[in-house]
């Protein structure tokens, strides 16, 4: 790196600040093709900090572990909400300095206070430089899968998933580990003492066997119930499953608020469902049973589709009892979306209700016979003992003449009150003539990416849409962005880890959604707004950044 390329990266800032917008103003090239508007704001959570990780040469070498700066990509989100108040944590990839392309990164995390971002920093304990070691572990390569979720006494939980680079030969592969913080993310504390939650010893990262993947966390913060702060964190173990092999379910409970954890159970699940049973997302219902959402193949996975269950436990995940919520779902034949490099994400999304027990609500992405995803909705009032047949979320005209759009990677939440959300990424909007869209994408369809978000309320009969889909982005982002160079390196976050990312660019496999007392929001993924890093090319890198998004429930009117 150059010393002015150098300095850049050190001292990058985002050129961006908070922007509050009504829809309606959002951009004549989307006007008309959301049906109701809403006032909301979008500020950018994401900001440059310096952390601990690897220089990829493109090859990670033990021993060169150091400081460096967290300022390009920011892929992949959570967020949840601290019970009771607008104040929250959000959690996301952080891409380490011009390396995304190679796939370098670690956790980071956010806070947000009354619904505004003010800090971000790594996620500790995972690093040399916050561990204090080069020792492989307990200093990894890359930490990821952003989660989180709060306990009753304002204690922000996370699973995490720290591994080792895959396409070489090092050890060991990965571990499956938790994190605390008690000052909203600021500070991170490995629980369980230390120790991993499982961990596959001194294995190669080449490995096919026994891969743990995808993990989740839910933490039942309903006060004076008997489970009250127990923490369960869940997750897949992938063995030959590119293969044809197995995919088995995980499960850990901390009863001490994440000071120890049990050693973990093999989540049985029923043998209808098959051989391959991924995606895990448990949530808390009213009651505090814990209820936990997966897709599984039934069949095989070349079939192009998957069942997808609800998992019921009312002992504090000692049995389950299992319901088929949807079957058929389609999944894309390819690994990347038309038009485009980027990869598909997780197929569902899974919420309990808060404050109506046994109303559960799901929502997941299917891909059709014309060739494109649409985002359905189906939901329980019984505990999953039935399930409504699918509805379709996305609202957006389209047919064999209009020609059709990718409504992808929903986002599903539930909130006070019988508030129910669901966002996605959505393509309905034309690439608009904008300095962050690269020129040879202005005006494509099917291809630029905003957020669209539809209002559901539960009176106790089951959810109901508010209002028709409003647009949740001020501004449509190009998913081939950052199209830029540094140092003669391509910018894209690409799980292919290469250079040029011409497959499996990455804008994340899922992002964050939360309700509160008072609003509805989102963490996502947007190109829109330029860095301080001058690229080769001249002018700003338009990494991906995390923007924090908000909308008033009150805009959806009285008593939602």
């Amino acid at each position: 790196m150059n010393r002015r390329s150098a300095l850049s990266h050190a001292g990058a800032l985002i050129i961006a600040s908070a922007l509050v917008l009504n829809a309606s103003a959002a951009g004549s090239a989307a006007a008309g093709l959301w049906s109701s508007t809403v006032a909301f704001s979008n500020v950018v959570a994401s900001s440059p900090v310096m952390g601990g990780g690897y220089p990829a040469q493109p090859a990670y070498v033990p021993g060169t572990c150091g400081p460096q700066p967290l300022n390009s990509n920011h892929s992949e989100s959570w967020i949840a909400v601290k019970p009771g108040t607008e104040d929250l944590v959000g959690a996301s990839k952080f891409f380490i300095s011009k390396w995304s392309t190679y796939y370098d990164f670690h956790l980071g995390s956010y806070t947000i206070l009354n619904g505004m971002p003010v800090a971000n920093n790594q996620v500790q304990g995972y690093d040399c430089t916050t561990v204090g070691t080069q020792d492989m572990p307990p200093s990894w390569t890359m930490n990821t899968d952003p989660n989180v979720d709060f306990d009753s006494k304002g204690r922000v939980y996370q699973t995490t998933l720290p591994f080792n680079a895959y396409w070489q030969n090092m050890h060991p592969n990965a571990a499956v580990m938790a994190s605390y913080s008690d000052d909203l993310g600021r500070h991170w504390v490995t629980a369980n003492g230390g120790q991993p939650l499982e961990q596959s010893p001194n294995s190669s990262s080449l490995q096919y066997g026994h891969v743990e993947d995808k993990q989740w966390i839910a933490v039942n913060h309903i006060v004076g119930h008997p489970n009250q702060d127990h923490v369960y964190a869940m997750w897949s173990v992938f063995d030959g499953a590119s293969s044809g092999g197995s995919v088995d379910l995980r499960l850990a409970v901390s009863r001490d608020r994440g000071a120890t954890f049990t050693r973990y159970d093999s989540f049985t699940t029923p043998s209808i469902s098959g051989r391959q049973n991924f995606y895990v997302q448990p949530s808390i219902d009213a009651n505090g049973d814990l209820y936990v959402a997966f897709a599984s193949t039934e069949k095989d996975k070349k079939s192009g589709q998957v069942t997808l269950w609800v998992a019921k436990s009312t002992d504090d995940g000692q049995t389950f009892t299992f319901s088929r919520a949807v079957a058929g779902v389609g999944l894309i034949p390819t690994a990347d979306l038309p038009n485009t490099t980027f990869r598909d994400g997780i197929v569902e999304s899974f919420a309990a209700s808060p404050n109506l027990p046994g109303h559960l609500y799901m929502a997941y992405e299917d891909w059709d016979t014309a060739g494109q995803f649409d985002v359905k909705f189906v939901q329980s009032t019984n505990g999953g003992a039935t399930w409504s047949a699918p509805v379709k979320v996305n609202d957006n005209a389209e047919s064999s003449a209009l020609g059709y759009t990718d409504q992808f990677q929903p986002s599903i939440a539930a909130g006070p009150n019988g508030a129910v959300a669901v966002a996605f990424y959505d393509r309905r909007a034309a690439c608009p003539n904008s300095r962050s869209v690269l020129a040879e994408d202005i005006g494509r369809t099917n291809f630029c990416i905003d957020v669209t978000l539809q209002a559901y309320k539960d009176n106790g009969s089951g959810a109901q849409p508010v209002l028709a889909n409003t647009r949740f982005t001020k501004y449509t982002w190009d998913p081939m962005n950052p199209g830029q160079h540094v140092d003669g390196i391509g910018q894209m976050a690409c799980a292919a880890h290469r250079d040029p990312c011409t497959e499996r660019a990455f804008i994340g496999d899922y992002f964050g959604l939360a309700i509160s007392g008072g609003n509805i929001y989102g963490l996502f993924v947007s190109t829109h707004y330029g860095s301080s890093v001058t690229a080769d090319e001249g002018g700003p890198v338009y990494y991906q950044q995390q923007v924090l998004a908000k909308v008033a429930r009150s805009e959806y009117g009285t008593g939602y």
